[in-house]
């Protein structure tokens, strides 16, 4: 590693790449957690296939890459109150889920029932590492459309940061 090579520059447009707003939840041994996700991306059709980055830093990120079950709930345009609940994370074993009324997949993962247009089961399938985010290939095994509502859209005001 050169010391003296000069920092990256991150350009602000990629700020502007606009993503949905998604709670990933999983469930790990006896722990059930969730944290917001913005980088998800439909990957395939036969099988459905979905792409999803995890910073590594993230204990969920050691979880999807052991094989862990995960669902996105897919934030609808009225669900500001999931972005303030799931904003910072939690630790392991702390409670993700008071006060939210959920329902419980036949994996053990937590469902959001309000605040989200629907859900999508994922089984992690591949892993690579781009920088400082896991990227995780799964299979979508199950979902549900639960209102019409339009899904949440983000646009960063930064290209270097969330």
């Amino acid at each position: 590693m050169d010391l003296n090579a000069p920092e990256p520059v991150i350009p602000p447009i990629l700020g502007k790449v606009p993503s949905g707003i998604y709670i990933l939840t999983a469930r790990h041994g006896h722990d059930n957690t969730g944290m917001l996700a913005s980088w998800v991306m439909q990957s395939g059709f036969q099988p459905p296939m979905v792409t999803v980055a995890v910073n590594k830093s993230r204990y969920l990120a050691e979880w999807i890459q052991q094989g862990t079950c995960f669902a996105l709930n897919v934030v609808a345009e009225d669900g500001k109150k999931l972005l303030g609940h799931f904003g910072r994370g939690f630790d392991v074993g702390v409670p993700a889920f008071e006060g939210l009324q959920c329902s419980e997949h036949e994996t053990g993962v937590m469902l959001l029932e309000e605040g989200v247009v629907g859900h999508f089961v994922c089984e992690p399938k591949h892993y690579s590492e781009s920088g400082d985010h896991l990227i995780a290939v799964a299979e979508v095994v199950d979902g549900r459309t639960i209102s019409e509502s339009s899904p949440m859209v983000h646009i960063r005001k930064r290209g270097d940061t969330y």
